[in-house]
């Protein structure tokens, strides 16, 4: 039986037939979570011959009649579109980047039984020494945003990678235990911002900087660092 059976069964539990019979032009729970399935399979990024990598933050947009509806079901439906999905990729041999993340949202744009899936890869992180402070975020001359947060950074910079001794560990297989280095060095007289340059650490993956595959860079304001899944984006404060 596969994982959408499985979600079938457990759904005829959570939903009367009448409910069900009530609402037959609407979007129904299981032509969700076949999209869902759908997406990660059109979706995947190979990593070797029997794993490959899939998004795990999912957005069902709906109209404000079926987003009502379905809401009305409780927090029930996501946990079972959740377990579905696990379930999904782990038949398929598929990675998740991180923790799986289902909400429902309403769009104004789409009318009664029309709905959307939108997903992306966030990778889980953590800081070693516990998360910034925001006085610390806004002091800092040079920032790192990743995944909307921003981390502050100082010399002599940081080792970024999947695995424990990292300085920042961003939890995707497409990272490696140590993956590059961002280097930060004080400004001098002549310059008003620090320098900072990123290395790769002889990664499995290698990285690309604004969209290009390098070793090494000097990275500017709004440079992108791409590692992995994963892209980090460097903010330097002006004046």
């Amino acid at each position: 039986m596969s994982a959408l059976q499985r979600f079938e069964n457990r759904l005829e539990q959570m939903i009367s037939g009448v409910f069900a019979r009530t609402f037959r032009s609407a979007v129904q729970p299981v032509e969700i979570a076949s999209a869902l399935n759908r997406e990660v399979d059109n979706s995947a990024q190979i990593l070797s011959r029997d794993r490959r990598l899939v998004p795990n933050n999912f957005h069902v947009e709906l109209s404000e009649a079926d987003h009502q509806r379905l809401e009305g079901l409780g927090p029930q439906l996501p946990r079972e579109l959740t377990e579905m999905l696990r379930e999904h990729a782990a038949e398929q041999s598929y990675v998740f980047t991180g923790p799986v993340s289902i909400s429902l949202e309403v769009s104004d744009d789409l009318t009664t039984g029309r709905f959307r899936v939108r997903s992306k890869a966030i990778a889980s992180s953590s800081l070693a020494g516990g998360d910034p402070s925001d006085t610390q975020v806004r002091r800092a001359t040079a920032t790192l945003e990743l995944n909307g947060e921003r981390l502050p950074l100082a010399p002599p910079g940081i080792v970024i990678g999947r695995g424990n001794d990292a300085d920042l560990r961003i939890d995707d297989p497409g990272v490696s235990r140590k993956h590059i280095e961002i280097r930060v060095e004080e400004p001098d007289e002549l310059a008003a911002e620090p320098r900072i340059t990123v290395h790769d650490l002889g990664s499995t993956n290698g990285m690309s900087v604004n969209g290009k595959r390098v070793d090494k860079a000097t990275l500017a304001d709004g440079a992108t660092i791409r590692i992995g899944n994963t892209t980090m984006t460097l903010h330097l404060k002006r004046g």
